[in-house]
């Protein structure tokens, strides 16, 4: 496609399905892949969200299960796509042997590597030849990850193993702390594309390194050596044909070291050896090795979604600074709360992001705005969003609970797992800092009765609700609308009106502008912090 008909991109669905349709994801066509998937840790990702006094909400919204088990028709139908003469076939024998193993875990560390491994087939496809890969994961799976690494892109493609200290601490009983993750670094090639990345001296490394000053500039400076590893010939210094050391060479030829020697950056010992003066205020700083220690996920802050696993944007920033160039195409498969697509706009990549929950497409289009404005809504394009009435029947067939989450969507609700009666939550200001709730229910059916306004109604009450909006895919009856309009009204000490207490709309007047009559509110989706949900700790970075 011409760059001036590009436009970012976001996914809705299996990113396996999209992934293999070649209309949109031809061979050879994204320079940069970062995914950050499921670990196999065996625990669930909630999300709760905060209100606009600051208060907690009980707003909250799966954000996916990282738990496997082998099922009969996924993961054998991932080994039958890995067994075919176009795949993988020596992966098959590996991942059968994962699940024979005679542990606890195996099943599940199958199940979860055949659902990798077809993905990262798909992945390698759709890379560039001058492009790379970096795969985020820790030591629950990473030795195995590696294997299929190694098998599908060639062990002679793997560039490093990143260790990321994502926290100062962990209080892990009877075994060192668990603070890092692995990032797997591949290239599809041999020309894969690098920029170097730096970080600024420490103060003892410049007062170590950088102690002599320049006696005509002041400008500090270190003695670098002139010479390196193999023999070389002689070279000209001040005039005198001057031999390296046995067994080294010059590192500058001839037309170097008169410049140098010109520029006054030529520094003689007491013996007459020269070194080339190497000044502070010209480096770039100490150069990023495969040990990131500066970096952390702050534990709140504007930055914070809620999202479990969200990784800092400078992390990303990172990284599609060094392997990729501005206007190349960068894609994250699993993209969450969307902190590559942000990283990726802010750096001037074009970006492909894809996710199997709307929350997650509705939280990175959210995140998206206030990033960059409403304008960059012109920027991007979502597939796989209902845009009509036909379309959002056929995602409520196929999943309640994600038309659910999109009809939410509409209104910029927050979903509330446990519901008790309350698909979703917006919260509403009574004064500057006291705010009260308005909730949400969502009904998909074709079947439609005015006991569905008189739950509504009850289910207001019982949660000390404001307001109460339904949802309906279908036109609602003419017993529903009367019940709502003689259900009384809301009035707002902050605005000084009335708005009426229990308010309905189906899918297709929202989706032609026709929303709701509220009070000036915050979604709750904007402020989050975690959650510990279902027994298990959210997995905090």
């Amino acid at each position: 496609m011409p760059d001036a008909e590009w436009k970012n991109k976001l996914y809705y669905g299996d990113n396996l399905v999209w992934l293999r349709d070649k209309g949109h994801f031809p061979n050879d066509s994204v320079d940069l892949i970062y995914l950050d998937p499921p670990f196999n840790s065996n625990a669930d990702y909630n999300v709760i969200f905060k209100e606009p006094g600051g208060q907690e909400s009980p707003a909250q919204a799966r954000a996916f299960d990282d738990t496997w088990s082998w099922d009969k028709g996924a993961s054998e139908e991932a080994l039958r796509d890995l067994g075919k003469p176009s795949g993988k076939p020596e992966l098959v024998d590996f991942i059968q042997w994962v699940a024979s193993r005679r542990d606890k875990s195996s099943g599940s560390m199958a199940a979860y590597l055949s659902m990798m491994a077809v993905r990262l087939v798909e992945l390698q496809r759709v890379l560039k030849p001058t492009g790379s890969i970096y795969l985020h994961c820790d030591p629950t799976a990473s030795h195995y990850l590696k294997l299929l690494m190694d098998s599908i892109f060639g062990s002679e493609r793997y560039l490093n193993e990143i260790t990321w200290q994502r926290t100062g601490a962990h209080n892990d009983p009877k075994r060192w702390g668990r603070v890092a993750d692995n990032l797997l670094y591949y290239a599809k090639s041999d020309k894969w594309i690098w920029n170097p990345q730096y970080t600024e001296y420490s103060e003892d490394y410049i007062r170590e390194r950088y102690k002599y000053v320049d006696e005509n500039t002041g400008r500090l400076y270190w003695r670098n050596t002139m010479t390196a590893a193999g023999a070389g010939t002689a070279r000209y210094f001040r005039g005198v044909l001057m031999n390296p050391p046995a067994g080294t060479h010059w590192r500058f030829s001839q037309e170097e070291i008169d410049r140098l020697e010109k520029e006054g950056r030529i520094y003689y010992s007491p013996s007459g050896k020269p070194y080339v003066k190497s000044f502070l205020d010209e480096q770039r700083g100490k150069r990023v090795q495969c040990i990131w220690t500066d970096i952390v996920m702050s534990k709140s802050g504007r930055e914070r979604l809620g999202y479990p696993t969200q990784k800092p944007q400078v992390l990303l920033e990172r990284i599609i600074d060094a392997s990729s160039n501005e206007g190349d195409i960068v894609l994250d498969p699993f993209c969450g709360c969307g902190t590559t697509v942000v990283a990726a706009n802010k750096l001037n990549r074009r970006w492909i992001g894809i996710d199997v929950t709307w929350f997650a497409i509705h939280l990175i289009e959210d995140r998206l705005r206030r990033s960059f404005g409403e304008g960059i809504k012109h920027a991007y394009a979502v597939y796989g969003r209902p845009y009509d009435e036909p379309s959002a029947r056929a995602l409520a067939n196929k999943s309640k609970k994600e038309f659910e989450l999109w009809a939410l969507s509409l209104v910029d609700a927050a979903p509330r797992e446990r519901d008790g009666g309350v698909d979703g939550l917006l919260s509403i200001l009574e004064t500057k800092s006291k705010s009260t709730k308005v909730i949400i229910q969502v009904k998909g059916g074709t079947a439609i009765s005015p006991g569905m306004v008189r739950d509504l109604i009850g289910t207001v009450e019982k949660e000390g609700a404001a307001i109460g909006l339904l949802i309906t895919l279908e036109e609602p009856t003419s017993g529903m609308r009367e019940l709502a309009v003689h259900a009384g009204s809301y009035s707002s000490p902050i605005w000084g009106k009335s708005y009426p207490r229990i308010q309905i709309r189906t899918v297709g007047e929202l989706l032609e502008g026709k929303g709701f009559d509220l009070p000036y509110g915050e979604s709750p989706m904007k402020k989050a912090t975690p959650l510990k949900g279902k027994g298990r700790t959210a997995r905090m970075l």
